[in-house]
């Protein structure tokens, strides 16, 4: 059909034959094969494309075609860059290398101060013409020797221009080395200075030494002030000149031994309360050489934040220095025998000595000092102290009338903290707080407010105030119950006043729950048999009813507890008009109702112990009992007596029953049990009968079996 429309076999199609010659062939990828796995031209389309070239007058290049030849060109280019004689190519094809060539100034110039023989440098070459030459003298410079380039001399010049190059890196290795033998030279020439230097100042350290020996073997003959004098200004010569050599060359050992003689004894003279800073401004000038600069080593004014939680215990050393052996031998004693003799209310003389000591003292010894002597010796005051009034013959005072915060609280910025924590288990603040709580336990509320109290919230917060519930409260409710009465014809009010004295003590909420409790009862039930009587006079109550609400103070009366109580009366009041006005008999007018449960100091406490924190504390009766319990042992332990637990309990109120006795077998002496805060005593002669008795001497005479 094709040959019908005249196509000729062989030629393409189209009318000029420039279509395809053969059919289009179909090549397959395999299965699985992405593009480019395989060639995807055919055969029959690069003839098509080469008969297609041709025509066009171009030759045609596959891409196989061109991957031959370039791998052909990097194959030859890599050939043709291989140097002769060596195995590796050069970068940049196969280009030759320039010969360079060196003249006479570059010569001498490559090796200073090498002597070269003028023959090895008389065969120049001549490279200006189109060939190299070698020329005899500059004479012939551009003319030819005619000596041909592979003569026998030219072979002689070659190896004397190696020899030549030879000669020049031996020069440079030659003189690298006298390079480095003079750097080494003056290397040990600077440490033979450096040595002769130490030696000079060894010798000089050694002569001040030994002149420090001399002084101090004529000091102890002398009068010890001069001595003295002569020698700290002889330390400090010796800390000023060698300053740098004190720790290199232990010159504080050295120090110390010439010091410590005389230190002994101007120590020994010395009376600590009279001249507190007596030997500091000496010591501070050469605290240096006494080796007295280590922060870990010394307790300075602004150094507690420094220490580690022990509180005067040093971090680093192990050992005890020259200077801390000599305070701790010399010095600390004589402050003991000190302390032991001191009157607690003299304290000033006392803070003195320690302030100025104080950046002199190593850390250990101002622990033992504060710690052992002082605080102990608080401790021992604190325990005589008894704040009850005082016969008229004592006209001084005395450390047990005196309040013990005139002559605590100066020592309160030379204290660690740990002996101010009033919740740590010791400590002076916690034996302040158990003294506290037995002074309030035996206090008679008629004798008024115990003097300084109020001074010590600064330091007890909260604790005060569950003091003054647990020991103190429970006494002021017995006295308003037992002291105090409502008499419209005849009122004493010395029991109450007794009572709100104690407000500035105590927060509201506590003394208007201590009102409710004790007061408004009696004053409710006083006012109700006044409504009730026949020959009640409302004009009068109104009068009583005003006058008792401007004997309590404001700030109690605008408590929420207190406003109630005020409201029942005028409630009851009102109530008794109505029943007048409408002819009924007064005594239908209802009795009040009955108080809060007593006692009171139970609800009191839970609410404090609300407030302060989220863990609820055991019962009040079981935490009065408890701490009365440790005020008996006390007690106990002072009169050298023994509070045994029987482990049984008593047959009508259930509490615990224990034997103080003075036997060291516990047996003997008398059966108590304790309830609230007093001491119930088997009665002699009846086992069965109990006795409240006091922490007085017919309790011990009874212990000891009088």
């Amino acid at each position: 059909m094709m040959a019908k429309m005249g196509h000729k076999e062989g030629q393409g199609l189209g009318a000029g034959g420039e279509g395809i010659v053969n059919p289009i062939e179909v090549k397959l990828r395999p299965q699985g094969a992405g593009v480019g796995a395989v060639k995807e031209r055919t055969e029959q389309y690069k003839a098509e494309q080469k008969r297609a070239a041709e025509r066009r007058g171009e030759e045609y290049e596959d891409s196989s075609e061109e991957e031959r030849k370039a791998r052909r060109e990097r194959k030859k280019k890599s050939q043709g860059g291989l140097a002769p004689g060596s195995g590796t190519s050069t970068p940049g094809g196969t280009r030759k290398q320039k010969t360079k060539y060196k003249t006479v100034a570059d010569v001498r110039a490559a090796a200073p101060g090498l002597d070269v023989p003028l023959q090895m440098l008389s065969s120049i070459v001549d490279a200006t013409g189109s060939q190299a030459k070698m020329l005899t003298s500059a004479a012939g410079l551009m003319t030819p020797n005619g000596l041909p380039t592979d003569s026998e001399a030219d072979k002689i010049a070659k190896r004397e221009r190696l020899e030549l190059e030879a000669f020049i890196e031996a020069w440079h290795g030659v003189q690298e080395q006298k390079v480095y033998i003079e750097e080494q030279a003056g290397r040990h020439q600077l440490e033979v200075d450096q040595e002769r230097e130490e030696v000079e100042r060894l010798q000089a350290v050694v002569e001040a030494v030994e002149n420090l020996r001399l002084s101090a073997a004529r000091g102890p003959g002398d009068d010890s002030g001069t001595a003295w004098t002569s020698l700290i200004a002889s330390l400090e010569k010796l800390q000023t000149e060698h300053k740098q050599d004190i720790e290199h060359y232990g010159l504080s050992e050295a120090a110390i031994g010439a010091l410590s003689p005389l230190f002994k004894k101007r120590v020994a003279e010395w009376e600590p309360l009279e001249d507190p800073e007596l030997l500091t401004a000496d010591l501070m000038r050469v605290r240096s050489l006494l080796g007295l600069d280590t922060k870990d080593e010394v307790v300075t004014a602004r150094g507690r934040a420094e220490m580690d939680e022990g509180y005067g215990r040093s971090k680093r050393q192990k050992a005890t220095t020259a200077y801390e052996a000599m305070v701790y031998t010399i010095w600390l004693p004589k402050l003991r025998t000190t302390i032991t003799n001191w009157e607690v209310l003299n304290h000033a003389p006392l803070t003195t000595l320690v302030n100025a000591w104080r950046p002199l003292l190593p850390p250990f010894i101002y622990s033992a000092l504060v710690d052992k002597l002082i605080v102990e010796k608080l401790k021992a005051a604190l325990h005589v102290w008894d704040p009850r009034k005082r016969s008229h013959h004592h006209k001084h005072a005395t450390v047990k009338h005196a309040e013990p915060h005139t002559w605590i609280f100066p020592w309160l910025p030379y204290l660690p903290p740990y002996q101010l924590d009033p919740k740590a288990s010791s400590g002076l603040l916690v034996d302040i707080k158990r003294r506290l709580r037995e002074v309030l336990d035996g206090w008679d509320v008629s004798s008024g407010v115990l003097a300084g109290l109020l001074e010590w919230r600064a330091l007890l917060h909260s604790e005060l105030d569950h003091v003054f519930v647990r020991h103190l409260l429970p006494k002021l409710a017995r006295h308003l119950s037992q002291h105090f009465e409502v008499d419209p014809s005849d009122q004493d009010l010395t029991p109450l006043e007794n009572v709100l004295k104690w407000q500035q003590h105590s927060k509201v909420e506590i003394l208007a729950r201590l009102l409710v409790a004790e007061f408004f009862p009696k004053w409710l039930s006083t006012l109700h048999q006044w409504l009730s009587s026949e020959e009640a006079n409302f004009e009068e109550v109104g009068q009583w009813f005003t006058w008792w609400k401007q004997q309590i103070p404001d700030s109690l009366n605008a408590n929420a507890d207190v406003s109630k109580e005020w409201e029942k009366g005028t409630e009851m009041i009102n109530k008794a008009l109505d029943l007048q006005d409408e002819g009924v008999p007064m005594s239908e007018l209802a009795a009040p109702a009955a108080g809060p449960a007593r006692p009171i100091a139970k609800e009191i406490s839970k609410r404090l112990d609300a407030q302060t924190s989220a863990t609820l504390h055991p019962p009040l009766a079981q935490e009065l009992a408890q701490d009365f319990k440790d005020i008996v042992e006390a007690w106990c332990a002072e009169q050298d007596l023994t509070l045994v637990p029987l482990r049984e309990a008593h047959t009508q109120t259930g509490a615990p029953l224990f034997r103080i006795t003075a036997s060291a077998n516990g047996k003997g002496g008398v059966v108590v049990y304790l309830k609230g805060d007093i001491v119930w005593a088997q009665k002699k002669g009846d086992r069965t009968i109990y006795e409240p008795i006091g922490l007085e001497e017919r309790l011990v005479e009874r212990a000891i079996g009088k």
